[in-house]
């Protein structure tokens, strides 16, 4: 009871931080005047992740159980595209893929080529080459995600996507708190989500060790869950205000950037190539994520125009797809 009580607690904590975090990041943004499109959506990326960077942290150092960083990191993606299926069940007008703009299909092209190069590694395992103690995809991972960023920013220049993005952030006016108070707020609820954070890896070890589930099914599906909070908090905002590419955008970028976080944590591992110590079983986790983002590609260049009761085709087939994921992690555990 109280490893699960601990678990909320943390679960909480990373909720109302998370979202101030991403309130006082906009306000910063305001008053830098680093408010424009491509500025917003890393920062946003960047806050939303905090809680996956020091999980895998403090999961490979503090506390040894590497199964929970690549779980955490693969059973997060898989949660970010359930979020869309869920964000499509909140907006009401029409399927949300028909709203988004397509562009979105480039970071969503971006995020399954740098799953696919996961579940490869994880299949060749020990008969990968490493450099020094570190995985040769970690460099791959790295190399792509700036790829991405670099396009994506391009692509956005050209087709101006995210004008609505820097309308939003004129129109937040946050007259009335000031640069140092913004950033000081900042900092104290980014020390509140980490320290809570490092607790996640320790928690959810002892959960898989007193139910049994092990920590591949804990990391994908528990501590995942929980460090997806904070970007499932600010896609339904961004829904809520109307800002669709917003909450897409925020999805598919932070995909990205998670399979970036295992070139992080696979340095801090120490053992050596971080896929090599872990439960082949995160394959399906990978798999899945990667069938996800497939579906959610077609929908955003299919675009239906009407949702079978309140789902989409698209989020149906998302959704069905995570229900075959959690099967398969449970009957693997």
């Amino acid at each position: 009871m109280l490893l699960w009580l601990g678990f909320i607690i943390c679960s909480s904590v990373i909720v109302y931080s998370g979202s101030r975090l991403s309130k006082y990041g906009d306000i910063i943004a305001e008053k830098t005047g680093l408010g424009g499109a491509w500025i917003g959506v890393v920062l946003m990326g960047f806050v939303t992740s905090l809680p996956e960077v020091v999980t895998g942290i403090s999961s490979v150092t503090y506390a040894g159980v590497p199964d929970i960083a690549v779980g955490n990191v693969l059973g997060a993606c898989v949660f970010n595209m359930l979020t869309l299926a869920f964000l499509d069940a909140i907006y009401r007008p029409m399927p949300i893929s028909a709203k988004a703009h397509r562009g979105h299909v480039i970071s969503a092209a971006f995020g399954v080529l740098l799953l696919c190069i996961v579940a490869l590694s994880l299949f060749l395992g020990n008969r990968l080459f490493s450099l020094g103690w570190i995985g040769p995809y970690s460099l791959l991972f790295v190399l792509i995600y700036f790829i991405a960023m670099r396009l994506v920013y391009s692509y956005e220049r050209r087709q101006q996507v995210a004008e609505f993005i820097k309308e939003l952030t004129v129109e937040l006016k946050y007259e009335g708190i000031s640069t140092k108070t913004a950033v000081s707020r900042y900092v104290i609820h980014a020390a509140i989500v980490i320290a809570a954070a490092v607790f996640l890896p320790k928690i959810g070890e002892g959960i898989a060790e007193t139910t049994g589930l092990g920590q591949t099914f804990v990391g994908s599906i528990f501590i995942a869950f929980s460090t997806t909070l904070p970007e499932l908090t600010v896609s339904i905002s961004a829904v809520r205000i109307g800002a669709i590419d917003l909450a897409i955008g925020n999805l598919f970028g932070s995909n990205i950037f998670n399979v970036a976080i295992l070139a992080v944590d696979d340095i801090f591992f120490a053992k050596g190539p971080i896929l090599s110590f872990t439960d082949p079983a995160h394959a399906i986790s990978t798999v899945s994520a990667i069938a996800m983002t497939a579906i959610a590609i077609i929908g955003l260049t299919y675009r239906a125009e009407k949702k079978q009761l309140f789902l989409a085709w698209d989020s149906i087939g998302i959704v069905l797809v995570y229900v075959l994921n959690l099967i398969l992690l449970y009957l693997l555990k």
